[in-house]
């Protein structure tokens, strides 16, 4: 085996290479031209690669310095479930490199993965057409290679960067099945079904789902031959699936508890498509959007299309080979436009944004049928494609002429340019092409140079797309600000020996706390706890619909308490009561809460009745047994409006905006009574209706900016030791009309709110969290309830003096325990829930498949028949 692979290698060696490092070239200089290389000024963070990416690899650079367990992060949100959470976002082969790099160089460490992973795609499919087609030449491998790397999709919708992964399995998928299909080993097919699956389940079901198509194709193509193959198939592949249920169980049973539901069918076809999207989007460098209403991505290069509809046109393929791929390609075809379709490549789930997401099938098939057809053409096949390239042009100019302008408004006169330049310089190339004499030598090198001169423009269309729809957002965003933050969050660490939470008021993006290593509240990830999000929406903290995000900003001093909000980060005076400045440095200063709550707290059953603690003021209450926590409602006084008329109907307040060039603003008087924390509660009436809106409030000098669907509703006006009277100015954006709920002052006595926080801590009980358990010693006098602001999630389990017991669930939102009168040590221990099973699956399945395919190579062997 061993001296096959370096055989294979010594006689490919240039192809391979080459393969691997023409589109980390392109795009470094494609990139280059945009600004963007090692160390630049401009990163390539666009879209959520600055907000999630960035610090979910930073965050993976902790678990590989020793700083965070694999299992469970304390540093995603209040705590989250790190295996499944991984599952979709790090578990590629090419994550470990950020161990290299610092967490303050992550758009580099970003910026190098997604280069290598590029280059992995071409490796990837020059190994599988050096296997696959036999006579072509290594020019022509590299060619083929470059377009598929660097085709629409992968491109266009690089900033999602652990979805590249698949793209270099799908190769070696169908390697591996055509490997079986001519009675050779399954261990290609097995380990490359393995990899896809443990790197990322999402794209691992699209793959996956088209791979079984694929080989049913195969079997429908020459059943008698293939079917000898089904059960080497079906072996390898389920044996693949069970040895991946390591990660895979955890994360289904962990989206099963905390996922979204499936989406219902409610039209036939699908929204917002076109009839010309897939002629124009074949064409070079189209890029419209990857946000709403885009056509999918399905470019892959001319000659590939070429030779595809060449494929369907010869004489020299099988009408069933041609009715088989046909029938493929329409599917996917057809799943861009009828919807049902559409979400069961999505996992009956409608995507946010990035549409689409397996249309890249379509330009697999395309290569695939397009590499066969190449192989097979000859000189008395000119004719062919003549027509077939004077068919597309004319498909490219009718798209042009008869689609509709404001739909596709994205065609540019450099790609209708370069598109026809290339094809008409294909056609005379092709006229050539085998011609007898020095051309025949030099005409794959031609056309390597061809193809990547259309690949060149092509992977510059499409980072120039993602520049206008998304931005490259400047290094400065993301490094100026983290040393300073660094050093105050260092500085929390080494003066805590146990759990403690902070957030940044002046946050970097929505993820620092993975980034930095701190326990906090705001997160945006699609793994998440919708259970404990949800409850937390309703405690003050927004989190709406699918729980996607979840925010810090505008609540009051109970939930700072009750979460153990230690600190606050602040570029500003936070305004709070009870938050002292301890440090500084740059631009930011650390705010020490006096008033935080340890992690668990001891209460009683009654906490679990149906009617308690449906909001903050009740939780507080119950917990503290406090009956007045010093909580008061007054009405502010409006005093001047600005660019805006208002109207009330009911507790309805209308905000309407006379010019759309500025905002509306309006400005209130309040009177906070001494010693008084002060809030004032804006909240929309309609939330879909001010989702995109945006409002400033301005406090003493200090201006704030929130979006209001995605921030808290009490604007804080800060805290006074006398009597004062405040002005609070509102300025509104993002809506022609404003509608909120009649504003009105929350005000907190802090007298009382002492004494309550007070009640609680007598009752606190501090647990020492390593790793993936929380632990803490109780004595009690009778027995209670151990209520603690841990998430809950299934993982989960409570041990009371080292005895498993069975834990009561508080709402599916946090941990709580019964705990018997007398002295125990309480210990919380996460494993994903699965695991063991996933972990028993993987062992057998291993086991179970390497014994097959030995049982398979004896057998061969013994009857001649070993082909590897």
């Amino acid at each position: 085996m061993k001296n096959k692979i370096g055989s294979y290698i010594k006689n490919n060696y240039i192809a391979l290479l080459a393969s691997f490092i023409l589109p980390i070239t392109i795009l470094v200089i494609v990139y280059a031209m945009n600004g963007i290389y090692f160390g630049s000024e401009q990163t390539l963070l666009a879209s959520d690669s600055f907000s999630q990416y960035s610090n979910f690899h930073a965050s993976f650079n902790n678990v590989l310095h020793g700083e965070q367990n694999i299992f469970y992060t304390w540093y995603g949100s209040l705590g989250l479930n790190y295996w499944s959470f991984s599952a979709y976002y790090l578990n590629s082969l090419f994550t470990p490199l950020v161990f290299f790099f610092d967490n303050s160089a992550m758009p580099d460490a970003l910026y190098v993965i997604t280069l290598v992973k590029f280059g992995a795609i071409g490796l990837s499919f020059c190994v599988f057409a050096t296997q696959t087609f036999k006579k072509m030449s290594w020019w022509q491998y590299i060619s083929f290679s470059v377009a598929y790397a660097l085709m629409g999709y992968t491109v266009a919708y690089s900033p999602v960067i652990m979805w590249l992964d698949a793209f270099v399995y799908l190769p070696w998928i169908i390697l591996g099945i055509n490997r079986l299909l001519k009675g050779k080993s399954p261990q290609v097919l097995f380990w490359s079904y393995l990899l896809l699956f443990l790197s990322n389940f999402y794209m691992a079901f699209i793959v996956g789902l088209f791979s079984f198509l694929f080989y049913l194709v195969q079997l429908f193509i020459d059943w008698k031959q293939h079917k000898k193959s089904i059960r080497s198939y079906l072996i390898a592949a389920l044996s693949a699936g069970g040895a991946s249920m390591l990660t895979i169980l955890p994360t289904i049973m962990d989206l099963k508890n905390n996922g979204e539901s499936l989406e219902t069918v409610m039209d036939f076809f699908t929204k917002d498509t076109g009839i010309w999207d897939f002629i124009v989007k074949n064409m070079v460098g189209t890029y419209d959007t990857s946000k709403y209403e885009s056509a999918p991505f399905v470019y892959i290069g001319l000659i590939p299309l070429i030779f595809c509809c060449f494929y369907f046109v010869s004489k020299k393929f099988s009408l069933r080979s041609k009715i088989g791929y046909g029938f493929l390609l329409l599917l996917v075809v057809a799943s861009v436009y009828i919807e049902p379709l559409n979400l069961l490549w999505h996992g009956l789930h409608a995507p946010n944004m990035f549409l689409f997401r397996f249309s890249f099938l379509a330009s697999f098939i395309v290569i695939l049928l397009g590499c066969y057809g190449f192989e097979a053409y000859e000189t008395e096949d000119r004719n062919k494609l003549f027509n077939i390239c004077l068919s597309l042009g004319g498909l490219f100019i009718a798209a042009i002429l008869f689609s509709n302008p404001k739909r596709y408004n994205y065609i540019t006169n450099e790609t209708l340019y370069v598109t026809i330049g290339l094809l008409v310089t294909y056609l005379i190339f092709l006229s050539v092409y085998k011609t007898k004499g020095r051309l025949e030598k030099i005409a794959p090198i031609l056309l390597l140079t061809l193809m990547l001169v259309e690949v060149f423009f092509n992977t510059k269309g499409m980072v120039a797309g993602i520049r206008s729809d998304w931005g490259y957002p400047k290094r400065e965003y993301y490094t100026e600000p983290y040393l300073d933050i660094e050093q105050l969050v260092d500085g929390t660490k080494a003066e805590n020996d146990s759990l403690y939470r902070l957030e940044n008021l002046d946050e970097v993006s929505f993820n620092d706390s993975f980034n930095y290593g701190y326990s906090g509240v705001t997160m945006f990830s699609s793994i998440r706890n919708r259970h404990s999000s949800a409850y937390l929406n309703g405690l003050g903290y927004r989190s709406l619909g699918t729980n996607l995000n979840i925010s810090y900003a505008n609540n009051t001093l109970l939930m700072d308490a009750l979460l153990g909000i230690k600190y606050n980060i602040s570029k500003e005076e936070p305004m709070k009561f009870g938050f002292q400045k301890i440090g500084e440095s740059g631009a930011y200063s650390l705010y020490e809460n006096q008033y935080a709550l340890p992690l668990g707290m001891l209460t009683d059953k009654e906490i679990f009745g149906t009617d308690a603690v449906k909001n903050q003021v009740d939780l507080f209450t119950h917990l503290s047994g406090v009956k007045d926590i010093g909580i008061k409602i007054i009405e502010p006084r409006q005093v001047a409006l600005e660019n805006t008329t208002v109207t009330s109907s009911g507790k309805e307040q209308v905000y309407t905006e006379i010019s759309p060039t500025r905002p509306q603003t309006i400005t209130w008087s309040v009177y906070v009574p001494a010693k008084q924390q002060a809030y004032i509660s804006l909240y929309p009436t309609d939330m879909s209706y001010m989702f995109e809106s945006s409002v400033e409030t301005t406090v003493n000098g200090v201006t704030r900016e929130s979006k209001i669907s995605s921030t808290g509703q009490y604007y804080n006006l800060g805290y006074y030791e006398e009597g004062t009277t405040v002005q609070v100015t509102a300025s509104f954006t993002g809506a022609g009309m404003v509608k909120i709920y009649k504003p009105d002052i929350l005000l907190i006595d802090t007298v009382d709110f002492e004494k309550a926080v007070e009640a609680i801590q007598e009752k606190g009980v501090s647990f020492q969290t390593t790793g993936r358990t929380a632990s803490a010693t109780v004595d009690l006098e009778e027995d209670q309830v151990i209520f603690t602001t841990i998430p809950y999630d299934a993982g989960w389990s409570a041990y009371i003096d080292g005895k498993k017991v069975t834990m009561p669930t508080f709402k599916k939102a946090f941990l709580t325990l019964e705990v018997p009168a007398g002295k125990h040590e309480i210990q919380f221990v996460f494993l994903p829930q699965g695991f063991k099973i996933g972990a028993v699956l993987f062992a057998s399945c291993l086991v179970v498949f390497q014994g097959f395919a030995w049982y398979e190579r004896r057998k061969k062997k013994s009857e001649g028949l070993v082909n590897e």
